[in-house]
């Protein structure tokens, strides 16, 4: 079998990064990311109140509004330059995205995480079973 050697790299330093990134990767925990409140960063409230304002039921409601406004825009308005188009397209994908949002929340009611049973007693119950 070949080597192939790569200008400037020689194949002891290839060997030794595969070893060290194998070595991190089968060491590493396995979740490292901490979910919960957050952490008290001075801009969470103002995000806090962003999300609750967009996936209310007046934004629901404007963005009805707003997709039949832009699609009548789009379908009857005739000759339209450039930029008043390119308004009007993002107009209706923001309304669109809004709309589908609290659709899918209502339809499906969002992302549920079953509280029951505590991770570590999953496995016991499944093994009794």
């Amino acid at each position: 079998m070949k080597l192939i050697h790569i200008k400037g790299i020689s194949t002891s330093f290839c060997f030794f990064s595969i070893i060290i990134s194998s070595v991190l990767l089968l060491l590493a925990d396995n979740a490292q990311a901490a979910v919960g409140a957050g952490g008290a960063l001075p801009y969470e409230s103002w995000l806090v109140n962003l999300r609750n304002s967009v996936t209310g039921p007046v934004a629901f409601t404007l963005s009805i509004v707003g997709i039949v406004v832009a699609g009548g825009i789009l379908i009857f308005g005739g000759e339209l330059n450039a930029f008043f188009r390119t308004l009007i397209f993002i107009i209706l994908v923001m309304a669109l995205l809004v709309g589908a949002n609290n659709i899918m929340t209502n339809l499906f009611q969002g992302a549920v995480i079953p509280g029951g049973i505590p991770q570590n007693q999953e496995a016991s119950v499944n093994t009794q079973q």
